[in-house]
């Protein structure tokens, strides 16, 4: 078998592999990225994007069903699924090849296969091609797949996970989504918007649990107000399919039925299979691999970054910041990851968008912290764009004055977001927003309205009585 020799070998093409392998190449080294499959990941081509794509179109379809309200005569509203599935793969496609385009031009040789270490400083790859890369430095960035458990007979046409679900040609009329966090609400707000029944269970007594508990509720209501059914505490003993769809059982209750289901219950790292007991590199039980602020493993010069490295921030958006941060540190340049200030987007209708400590947090960490919120009916642009629902909170020491997180549910929320992203990174204090001038009118004025409410000086709110 063919040897070749790089400074730099990076095992995986998604949005933490191919940002590593960009920046290192960026500073003249010679470097070799393993993909066996499409490069861009499972975000590129099985999750962030071709998701984004289907609720872009299912959002359209609302506002223009929604439209006369506005004043805007369109007559009859209806949607053609099929072209809305060819958007999404057109989306795909292009952006896919203006990856290609980009790893190309910076002078990196892609490998088609499984890569595999057969020693600390030597991958062995499998596919497409065949052949042993030595390197003084890797980056493991191999991601993770849907978590496939047997009590779930998955068929991937009745039975779906989230890669399935967003390969399907054609809308079911009803679908119950096992699993209320992120990937399950998501899925949730694009097919009530598409005018499926939806039905979700989710075993904790709430929806996106590791949330704040006021957005929590805000989307238990949003979704209420769309006909979507909500079972919580529900724990699922099985699914059988039936001639005409599915029946899920639950431990407690009468069986719940559907054209089709989805198993929302999270993933499973892809961290077997890859040699890295050949290569001495320690892996937790549950798969993670453990690794120092430099995201160098235990293992001098072999790195890992992205889902595989966490139990919580399983975000494309992470994972491209930590491959940055392996790489610079593989090419002898000092980096560190911080996870203070990290944003997290869930594409619900509404948006939620949070970054930092949510109170209830803020206080278990012996913070005194205190709220300042404000919401979107009270901000002329909300009213004047009908997106009246919603709010934007920041979480505050009220010792300091230091902001330590915020979260904001409704129109723009993923966009609203940076700013208090920036504001936890470079430890601003609620001053620091109530004295920034924000554009009028503009949804962004709920941080400096919040911020206002947090100081007890409220401008567009009427200020509590004094008891």
């Amino acid at each position: 078998m063919e040897t070749k020799q790089f400074d730099v070998v990076v095992i995986g093409g998604g949005p933490g592999g191919y940002p590593a392998a960009i920046k290192a190449a960026q500073n003249g080294k010679k470097v070799a990225l393993v993909e066996a499959k499409e490069l861009g990941g499972t975000c590129l081509n099985r999750g962030c994007i071709p998701s984004k794509a289907l609720i872009a179109d299912a959002e359209m379809y609302q506002n223009a069903k929604n439209g006369t309200k506005l004043g805007i005569l369109s007559g009859s509203v209806g949607f053609n699924f099929a072209q809305m599935v060819k958007h999404k793969n057109d989306v795909v496609l292009k952006m896919r090849k203006s990856l290609e385009g980009l790893i190309a031009s910076n002078q990196i040789t892609v490998v088609k296969g499984y890569g595999k270490f057969i020693s600390p400083k030597e991958i062995k790859v499998m596919g497409e091609e065949n052949v042993i890369l030595q390197t003084e430095k890797t980056i493991i960035a191999t991601g993770s797949e849907p978590r496939y458990i047997s009590a779930f007979p998955f068929d991937y046409k009745k039975v779906h996970d989230s890669t399935s679900l967003l390969a399907a040609q054609s809308l079911p009329k009803s679908i119950v989504i096992i699993g209320g966090g992120v990937i399950g609400c998501e899925f949730a707000s694009l097919y009530a918007n598409l005018d499926v029944q939806v039905t979700i269970l989710e075993m904790m007594p709430r929806l996106i649990p590791m949330e704040d508990k006021g957005v929590s509720e805000f989307l238990r209501k949003s979704f209420q107000k769309k006909s979507v059914v909500i079972q919580t505490e529900a724990r699922v003993a099985g699914i059988d399919t039936t001639e005409k769809g599915v029946s899920v059982r639950l431990e407690q209750g009468s069986p719940v039925t559907a054209d089709i289901a989805l198993v929302a219950v999270g993933r499973q790292l892809n961290t077997t299979d890859i040699g890295l007991e050949k290569a001495g590199v320690l892996v937790q039980d549950n798969g993670v691999i453990q690794v120092n602020e430099q995201m160098e493993t235990n293992v001098p010069g072999i790195y890992a970054i992205g889902d595989i490295t966490s139990n919580r921030w399983w975000l494309a958006h992470v994972a491209t910041h930590q491959g940055v941060v392996a790489a610079s540190n593989a090419i002898g340049i000092p980096a560190h990851m911080n996870y203070r200030a990290i944003p997290s987007v869930i594409f619900t209708n509404p948006e939620i968008a949070t970054v930092g400590l949510n109170l209830e947090d803020a206080l278990a960490q012996g913070y005194q912290a205190t709220l300042g919120a404000f919401p979107f009916q009270a901000l002329g642009k909300a009213q004047a764009a009908f997106h009246t629902d919603g709010f934007a909170q920041i979480v505050l020491d009220k010792r300091t004055g230091q902001i330590l997180g915020a979260q904001v549910v409704g129109y723009e929320a993923s966009t609203l977001i940076a700013e208090m992203t920036v504001a936890i990174a470079n430890e601003l204090t609620i001053e620091c927003i109530a004295e920034t001038i924000h554009a009028h009118p503009t949804m962004a004025e709920a941080w400096l309205e919040a911020a206002l409410v947090g100081m007890g000086t409220p401008l567009h709110l009427l200020p509590k009585r004094k008891t």
